[in-house]
Order: C-alpha cells, then structure tokens, then sequence
C-alpha cells in the first residue's frame, strides 16, 4: 500500500531511528543503507527536514538525525507529505457528499478498510518499526525480498542439516 517513495522514506527514518543520540549520517551513507537512488533520497530527506522530523547539519560530521525521539514519530507524520494519505479521509469514488448517512455504493467497506489503515499510520512509530528490523536482516534489497540463503551442500551431493 506504500509507494516506492513512502518503502524508502520508513527505511531511511529507521536507519536514523538506530543512531546514537546527536549523531548525523549524509544521505549517501542512508541511501547505500536502504538501497535508495542517493540523489533521490537527499531530496525526500530534505521534504521531511521541511516538515520538522528531521534536523539537518551541514560541514564534516554533518547529514540528518530525527528532530524528536522515534516513539514519537508516526508513520502518519512520516508519509503524509509523499503519499498525502489524509485525502484518504474522503469518499473512494470521489463524490464530495458521501458520508456514512449518504454513502456511496462502496462507502461501508471502503471506510472499514481506509480507517483500518488510518489507525495503523497513525497509532505505529518508527520505534516500533526500528524494534521490528533488530529480528531481520540488517541490509535489506531495494525490492525489500529477502533472499533464500544458500543451501550447503556435502562434497556427496547428499543435503545435511543444520547444527
């Protein structure tokens, strides 16, 4: 449900989420991280600098670091600005008068699922997806698919099971 935009923008605020406090990491060293186009990146860390969640630095030493603590951070705050989620508040075909009372065909389900995902956005920070990437792989492809790892093989071709 998220845009290649909104996958790089959760990951990089991740990665920012993991350094120690006060310390800045440039948009080439977030991008080799998540596996973003850097150029593309710096300008989507430069959106939400904008919007307040990032403070940058410039010189040696210097990059971005979240401006508040990760708990305190939605991914609501993190996408709006890329995937403008709150026009999601509105009717799913468009009608400006439909509402629970004058309800489109598809209003019942469509509010079920879009206040679903509202309070998802809304209610999840980027500490609990930093909390969620300490169980996984540290360096995740762009594609975000993990690859199988290889299987050993046994010099008789006979497959042997793990220690």
């Amino acid at each position: 449900m998220l845009s290649r935009t909104g996958i790089y923008t959760c990951r990089a605020l991740v990665v920012l989420a993991s350094l120690p406090e006060g310390q800045y990491l440039g948009a080439a060293e977030i991008a080799q991280k998540i596996g973003a186009p850097k150029n593309y990146l710096g300008k989507l860390l430069k959106v939400l600098t904008d919007q307040g969640l990032l403070q940058s630095q410039k010189g040696k030493g210097g990059g971005v670091r979240l401006a508040r603590p990760a708990p305190q951070i939605s991914l609501w705050e993190a996408m709006e600005p890329f995937e403008k989620v709150s026009r999601w508040e509105g009717c799913f075909l468009g009608h400006p008068l439909c509402s629970d009372s004058t309800g489109c065909p598809v209003h019942p389900r469509w509010k079920k699922v879009r206040d679903a995902y509202l309070e998802f956005l809304k209610e999840t920070t980027i500490a609990e997806l930093l909390a969620a990437t300490r169980i996984m792989p540290q360096e995740m492809p762009p594609s975000g698919i993990q690859e199988p790892p290889a299987q050993e093989h046994s010099p008789s071709g006979v497959e042997e099971s793990p220690p």
